[in-house]
């Protein structure tokens, strides 16, 4: 009797487990995906954020910084 309440405890425990990792791999891959297809900032943000710190944006500089952060990606 006492055998099988703690096999139920310990085969729960285990699905909990594995079910918290298996989610955390799922959203982990799901969020990657999503950031890559939906950058956060683009050209025109980093311009306007540019402008609003008192520089002048360049094009050679923006698109430096666009690789820069691209590269930052996917690592």
């Amino acid at each position: 009797m006492t055998l099988g309440i703690v096999w139920v405890i310990i085969i729960g425990v285990l699905a909990l487990v594995g079910g918290v990792a298996l989610g955390f791999f799922i959203a982990r891959k799901y969020m990657m995906n999503y950031l890559k297809k939906n950058p956060p900032i683009n050209e025109q943000m980093l311009r306007t954020l540019m402008m609003q710190m008192g520089q002048k944006p360049s094009q050679k500089k923006i698109n430096q910084m666009m690789r820069a952060m691209n590269n930052q990606q996917t690592k």
